[in-house]
């Protein structure tokens, strides 16, 4: 009687340890994600904003212009990116000479048309982009940055500010140089010049002439 009641009971302990593992084993699996469907999801790939500023050579024609920015758009657009914001180009003069390696020969030019391209792009994909606008043969200079977010968020619009600053004086420095040499005139020193002066003439005029 005792050995059945001890087998009974190893038959109920190992039916409970059984049915313990079979329920952890479904939890664990219900809260775990079946690999077929983690494999099938796909990771949004990091973008970042930049800025390609660029100059385009003075030798094209106003109309021309916009097609230069078209194809500048379509390399950004051909390498995933997304335009966001733009300053249209627009003619000025350069601080500087800028030299450009063109029809066998190295050219200066001292005027271009200056715009910029803000857009999102892959890091990745930034290189090529670089070197498709190195290569175009209307472009004289670019430069491209990776954008902070006080910088995506105030865009400094270069040729609306230069309209603005129209408060520049001229002035002759030989001028001013003279006049600070000379130091400031007493109105006293000048009254005082001009009564001797006066004086002289007057002796001058009374002295009696000789026989």
């Amino acid at each position: 009687m005792v050995l059945v009641l001890l087998a009974v009971m190893d038959m109920t302990v190992g039916y409970m340890i059984s049915q313990s593992g079979h329920l952890k084993k479904q939890k664990m699996t219900e809260n775990t994600m079946p690999v077929t469907e983690a494999e099938g999801v796909a990771m949004e790939p990091e973008r970042a904003s930049y800025e390609l500023a660029f100059h385009i050579l003075p030798t094209v024609t106003e109309g021309e212009v916009p097609e230069v920015v078209n194809d500048i758009k379509k390399y950004i657009a051909d390498a995933g990116g997304a335009v966001q914001d733009e300053e249209a180009p627009e003619h000025f003069t350069l601080a500087y000479e800028i030299e450009k390696y063109l029809e066998g020969k190295y050219r200066k030019f001292t005027t271009a048309y200056f715009g910029w391209i803000r857009f999102t792009l892959e890091p990745a994909a930034v290189a090529e982009l670089v070197a498709e606008v190195e290569g175009h043969k209307r472009v004289l200079r670019h430069l491209c940055i990776r954008l902070t977010k006080a910088e995506e968020a105030n865009p400094f619009r270069f040729h609306e500010a230069l309209a603005r600053d129209t408060s520049v004086e001229t002035i002759d420095t030989d001028e001013v140089v003279a006049t600070d040499a000379a130091g400031p005139v007493d109105d006293n020193t000048e009254s005082a010049a001009t009564t001797d002066t006066a004086e002289a003439d007057t002796i001058t005029d009374e002295t009696p002439k000789g026989n």
